[in-house]
């Protein structure tokens, strides 16, 4: 291991110059003077004063086009490596190389390179070093507090990253300012050791809410949902990391599910983050029209679930990378021209591309149309029941656009049409929430996100006695709802002096609708079928079924399969934005950790679940699920 580390601070030193580039530069930013991250700032980033007020926002905004730069390498190294998405002719041999963990040919990829994150470390760095003055104030407000937070944020996130992609690698905390400081460096970090490197910092901003400038201009771009060229917004709160779901990532990655849950509840409840309803309008999807159920009466109301990829302020969104109109306007990407749509064509009739080189995989397809559709059906008794129709999960739909080009006709996959690249979603945070309550103990609750939600309306969920369990579908323990209230309040228990039960009332403003409805309507109904009993019993059936694991009768089963309900619902909703692969080996690590079944079982899984890309490397060794330093 020394041996690695120290040929990594070689590479690491060879770098040191393009690492350091953005802080020698003429100005802070160091772009063209159409960037939309530019500012009016004309003091250079190589200043220890940073003394200004104003300094704090244009670093900021500096260290976020870093961010930027970095966005095509997320996507790819995650999306490439998991199981959502195939290769074709068409796919350049780069790709190639990632989808089939080719590591010994990724010296030469070109979507490989750990120094574009250095290059944002590097500069949280400078920043943290140099801008400690908080009594810089503008009226009552510290002006440069959010910053701060949001540059250890950024820095812990960026490691994050690293670590998950390339194992262990160097670690600073100072910034390199001079080619002889690369030399100096000795630390090294990896997922084992990441939480102590960052826990006290970001334990110490956390409820600090993000940075926020207002709007910018990413220029003028050609929204295909209006068929007309528009101005792309961006708020810039939206561009930043908050800190507390950061750290939320750190103790899910360590295995610390209690805190990983008590974090991203923190940052829940200080933005009063909910989860709206969001569906797929299935009138909308001409492939499944004379398929829906002429005994359906009910179409759920709610946000469109497309909106939450629109063209400006995207729905749904904490944190997404937006990129520039064209070169003019700052950084851009290719993203949209891999998946099939050229955002910058200057022809509204070429935009679509035949020779796309990223398409969803079978594995995708398959999860996608396997999921049952819920509808309601009026009785003859005048009441409705919610009946399941084979129509599949229709966010699929949603996520990909029918394209006909030179006679022929494809899907196109649409989430990046408007160069904007989701980091963390309201879905992100609760799906992770889910995974995080879930290993603490509590599958049940996990559940309900998927279903309904958590909120007050849980109350009529909570077993009282197995009779009742049956006759009104409770599936809630009592231990698991009082956690609601005592360990993770999202539901708030008003008593007064000498009520009863009868008069004690709950109220939560937090997470008031289910993920799974999203695309397939009524499983958040009450009288659905989607129940636990049934949705992980099959889960387990079909587990044991594949030879993966050796039942063991007890709530490790249920929890088991209730994570791999959550991986699943993370295809369904999360598809091709980036953090696939991560999710995967994340989940993985969890299953080897709880040591319940076979040895070595998580490796196994992940491997079962790649099999079907004939990958280059053993899976089952963890050491081939990180790529190459370079």
């Amino acid at each position: 291991m020394k041996t690695q580390i120290k040929e990594q601070m070689k590479k690491l030193f060879r770098f040191v110059v393009y690492i350091l580039l953005p802080l020698t530069g003429g100005g802070w930013v160091g772009v063209s003077c159409e960037d939309f991250f530019e500012t009016d700032s004309n003091r250079q980033i190589f200043d220890p004063q940073l003394d200004e007020k104003t300094d704090s926002m244009f670093y900021m905004l500096g260290i976020m086009k870093g961010v930027q730069q970095v966005a095509d390498q997320y996507v790819l190294t995650n999306e490439m490596r998991g199981d959502l998405v195939a290769t074709n002719s068409y796919t350049e041999t780069s790709l190639k190389n990632l989808a089939q963990f080719r590591l010994d040919e990724m010296k030469t990829n070109k979507y490989d390179s750990a120094y574009l994150y250095y290059r944002i470390i590097n500069n949280c760095n400078y920043f943290i070093a140099h801008r400690k003055d908080s009594a810089l104030m503008t009226g009552s407000r510290y002006v440069n507090i959010p910053e701060i937070a949001e540059a250890h944020a950024v820095r812990a996130w960026t490691y994050l990253q690293l670590v998950k992609t390339y194992g262990r690698v160097p670690f600073y905390t100072d910034p390199l300012v001079t080619i002889g400081a690369a030399s100096e460096i000795r630390d090294s970090v990896d997922l084992t050791n990441i939480l102590s490197k960052f826990e006290a910092d970001l334990i110490h901003y956390s409820g600090i809410p993000v940075p926020s400038y207002g709007e910018v201009s990413a220029g003028h771009m050609y929204d295909y949902s209006e068929n007309k060229t528009k101005e792309k917004k961006v708020h810039s709160s939206n561009i930043m990391l908050p800190v507390d779901v950061v750290l939320g990532d750190l103790y899910l990655e360590s295995h610390e599910y209690e805190k990983a849950a008590k974090s991203y509840f923190n940052y829940i409840k200080l933005v009063g983050l909910s989860l709206s309803n969001y569906y797929v309008n299935l009138y909308k999807i001409d492939q499944i029209k004379e398929k829906v159920p002429t005994t359906m009466i009910y179409s759920p109301s709610g946000n469109d679930w497309s909106s939450i990829f629109a063209f400006s302020s995207p729905k749904d969104s904490i944190t997404y990378i937006p990129l520039a109109s064209n070169r003019l306007r700052g950084v851009t990407t290719n993203l949209p021209r891999y998946f099939g749509y050229d955002l910058y064509s200057t022809s509204a009739s070429e935009r679509f591309i035949v020779e796309r080189q990223i398409e969803a995989s079978n594995a995708y397809r398959t999860l996608s149309a396997a999921q049952d559709f819920y509808y309601s059906q009026r009785l003859q008794t005048g009441k409705d029941t919610v009946l399941t129709a084979p129509l599949g999960d229709l966010r699929r739909y949603a996520t990909f656009k029918s394209a006909t080009r030179d006679n022929s006709a494809f899907d196109v996959m649409i989430k990046f049409s408007f160069a904007n690249i989701p980091i963390y979603r309201g879905a992100t945070v609760y799906l992770r929430l889910a995974e995080a309550i879930n290993r603490w103990g509590y599958p049940d609750v996990a559940f309900a996100i998927l279903k309904e939600g958590i909120n007050s309306g849980l109350e009529k969920r909570v077993i009282t006695s197995p009779t009742e369990a049956v006759s009104r579908r409770q599936y809630i323990r009592p231990e698991s709802f009082r956690m609601l209230i005592d360990k993770l309040p999202f539901i708030n228990e008003l008593i007064t002096k000498g009520v009863t039960k009868d008069d004690t009332t709950y109220t939560s403003r937090y997470g008031n609708a289910g993920i799974h409805a999203r695309g397939v309507y009524q499983s958040n109904a009450q009288n659905s079928p989607y129940l636990p009993d049934a949705i992980i019993g099959k889960k387990i059936a079909d587990l044991e079924a594949a030879g993966t694991l050796v039942r063991m009768n007890n709530i490790n089963d249920t929890i088991n399969a209730m994570e791999d309900l959550i991986c699943d619902e993370m295809a369904l909703e999360l598809a091709f934005e980036g953090s696939r692969f991560g999710d995967l080996t994340r989940i993985a690590r969890h299953k080897n950790n709880a040591g319940w079944y076979a040895a070595n079982y998580g490796s196994q899984w992940l491997a079962n679940k790649l099999a079907f890309k004939s990958p280059a490397v053993d899976l089952k060794d963890e050491r081939n699920w990180f790529l190459p330093f370079q």
